[in-house]
């Protein structure tokens, strides 16, 4: 089945017309900034002893001497990089995105009825994305000695975060007026344009400055996905919106 819903560009642009909004921007920045700051102050605790340990288990080659102190803050950036990401998108999914979506669906799906409780869509995104962060991150982790390969660090950290949002906001972003029966049919359907979306927004948290938006304008982009291809889905399907 072929999907007549908003195509990928569309929802880009419709989401970033959708930042500027105060209302929304509001709830773009602060999850961003929240999650920085936290996983900042963990960083500042704890970066010494734990560069101290990793430069002890080091091998004793003689080029380490000089690139080993460089090669361990590099992969402790790395490594705290995606956690600073999940936080941020934890805390898109279950408290900035209800607000947002709401906004966004009141002034363009009314017509798109809700089939489930604000209560069960909280939980169900928290679950969601709690399960998807923590494959996200262990992946990141078992993955982050291949960076030193030449040319993986433009291919690996943005199929993660491609993969991470699709996984994420998929749900999310119809998790208040879909069915399970239809999400799932949704994901069988539109994969693809999730995957596209996904490694747009991917490729966009690596614009500095501007990637501090990219959780929340992630999170619209798919709320416009996914309620254009619920609004389809249903018509295609003749029930009543």
């Amino acid at each position: 089945m072929t999907s007549s819903g908003i195509p990928v560009p569309a929802a880009l642009v419709l989401a970033a017309r959708d930042l500027s909004r105060p209302a929304i921007l509001w709830h773009a920045i602060w999850p961003a900034i929240v999650a920085l700051a936290v996983w900042a102050g963990i960083a500042a605790a704890v970066w010494r002893p734990l560069g101290d340990r990793l430069l002890a288990v080091l091998p004793g080659w003689s080029w380490l001497d000089w690139a080993g102190p460089w090669l361990v803050n590099a992969g402790l950036v790395f490594a705290f990089a995606p956690l600073v990401y999940v936080t941020a998108v934890l805390l898109v999914a279950t408290v900035s995105l209800p607000r947002m979506m709401n906004l966004v669906a009141i002034g363009q799906y009314p017509d798109v009825s809700r089939q489930s409780s604000a209560a069960a869509a909280l939980w169900g995104s928290l679950a969601n994305t709690l399960a998807a962060g923590a494959i996200f991150v262990a992946g990141w982790l078992v993955t982050l000695p291949l960076l030193l390969v030449p040319g993986a660090l433009l291919v690996l950290p943005p199929f993660w975060a491609a993969w991470f949002n699709q996984r994420t906001f998929r749900f999310d972003a119809v998790a208040e007026h879909a069915t399970a029966g239809e999400r799932r049919r949704l994901v069988a359907r539109d994969r693809s344009r999730y995957w596209l979306a996904g490694i747009a927004c991917a490729l966009a948290a690596h614009v500095p400055i501007l990637n501090l938006l990219v959780p929340a304008y992630t999170a619209l982009v798919f709320v416009h996905l996914g309620l254009g291809g619920l609004r389809a889905l249903r018509r295609e399907e003749g029930i009543a919106l």
